[in-house]
């Protein structure tokens, strides 16, 4: 069957497509990767709903990051901090899909570009729906602190896709590497990054530590070229999971790194902003998890029936991502100026408060859904034929300006001193840096 004839009879809708999909699925593919991926993403957005909370105080609305006022939950960011899970399974797709496309010219120049077009598209509508509702709000004489404080709440997500944007940029230099040294450029990595800290830390140069954004994430990222080579893995895994818990022990017991494993408001240190080796830590303890799990889930999905709710969920996974925040500042905002702050007079981390968390939980997922639906289309890989993508350098530039319009979002969120009360510059940055990523201009 040619792929032209296969196309035609894939039926339509999210479901019947992903049901079709997974029937014809080859068995040499590892499912797990998908799963694995998909889990992480709930872990993130659980974690969000649980650990950011909205509370009325003295008549106000505020949100409250329950990590800076109950201690003991700095030990559940072991289990939510699941950053390294993405760039692992990210290294393993990332590497199968160079190495196959490397070996047609024509692929190769475009592999940046298709690459990146699932990753870039979706964040196109968040940002223009943020910055149309920040002009509105700016018209109606809401401050601009309050606009940005909303947005950069909103889009705080879009951090770490800056970061996995630029290790995928990276891809071709770091598969090369990979092919010239083996493991050796994973343990150079991580050494790098065990340097970076010693400096950063004992010398006084916390200027240092920007660049463990690299050290830290591209060696999980090379772990997963290994991942995707390795023959038999998963004897490794025990010895990841050993390895993660001494070096823990190590960083927080005798160094006296944090416990979380995200950014605490008002800390004096985070393992995450920039990373730390802790990020490798931790890093190590879900490889090793994932390893000694993985011929399980291998089988699990032999079930057409869940392999295709993996399939779906993988197909809408970015925008769920990128959605999940505003579905709760709708949620919360509604309950406070609606419904007389039902819900959001009892404090934080209260017995109550966590028995009712659950119901928040499901108001925010029933918001979701609608937002997800809708927007789910941007995810759809490009239908243009690789001839007619941008090559790589195009790619690599319109990447670069989406990230740096991303990246200010996430620091300092939408709001600006102007006659519109939005940073156009920022949201003109990821509109075009999209628009030049994904689309070729010229043939010749």
């Amino acid at each position: 069957m040619s792929i032209s004839q296969a196309k035609e009879k894939m039926p339509k809708g999210l479901l019947a497509a992903a049901t079709w999909a997974a029937e014809r699925t080859p068995d040499s593919r590892n499912r797990a990767v998908d799963l694995y991926r998909a889990i992480a993403i709930m872990f993130v957005i659980l974690g969000h709903w649980l650990l950011v909370a909205g509370v009325i105080r003295d008549g106000e609305l505020e949100f409250v990051i329950l990590l800076a006022e109950q201690r003991w939950t700095h030990y559940a960011t072991w289990l939510f901090q699941v950053m390294p899970v993405f760039f692992f399974v990210g290294g393993f797709s990332n590497g199968l899909s160079w190495t196959s496309a490397r070996k047609d010219p024509v692929k190769k120049s475009a592999w940046a570009a298709s690459r990146l077009s699932r990753l870039l598209k979706p964040t196109v509508p968040v940002v223009l729906v943020w910055a149309i509702a920040g002009a509105v709000a700016h018209a109606m004489g809401v401050s601009v602190d309050l606009i940005s404080s909303v947005s950069q709440a909103a889009l705080v997500p879009v951090w770490f896709l800056a970061v996995y944007i630029i290790m995928t940029m990276a891809v071709p230099v770091t598969v090369a590497q990979w092919d010239r040294l083996g493991v050796a450029s994973v343990g150079l990595l991580a050494l790098g990054a065990i340097l970076v800290d010693a400096i950063a830390f004992g010398a006084d140069q916390g200027w240092l530590r920007w660049s463990n954004y690299a050290f830290v994430w591209l060696a999980v990222h090379q772990l997963g070229y290994w991942w995707g080579s390795a023959e038999r893995p998963k004897p490794w895994a025990l010895g990841f999971i050993a390895l993660g818990v001494a070096w823990l022990y190590i960083l927080i017991v005798q160094f006296g790194f944090p416990v979380a494993m995200v950014s605490v408001p008002g800390a004096e240190m985070s393992n995450t902003r920039p990373p730390t080796t802790a990020m490798l830590a931790v890093g190590a303890v879900q490889i090793g998890v994932i390893l000694l799990l993985t011929d399980l889930a291998q089988a699990w999905l032999r079930n057409v029936r869940v392999w295709a709710w993996v399939i779906v969920f993988n197909q809408m996974i970015m925008s769920i991502y990128l959605w999940h925040m505003t579905a709760l500042l709708i949620v919360v905002g509604i309950a406070a100026y609606m419904f007389g702050g039902a819900g959001l007079h009892e404090p934080p981390g209260t017995g109550l408060w966590w028995a009712v968390r659950p119901i928040w939980v499901v108001l925010f997922t029933l918001v979701l859904i609608p937002f997800v639906l809708v927007f789910v289309r941007f995810e759809a890989g490009s239908k243009t034929t690789a001839d007619m993508r941008p090559g790589p350098w195009q790619a690599m530039l319109g990447a670069v300006m989406t990230c740096s319009g991303l990246v200010v979002m996430a620091m300092v969120g939408l709001g600006k001193e102007n006659a519109i009360g939005v940073n156009w510059l920022a949201v003109g940055l990821v509109v075009l840096g999209v628009f030049v990523a994904t689309r070729r201009f010229s043939r010749s």
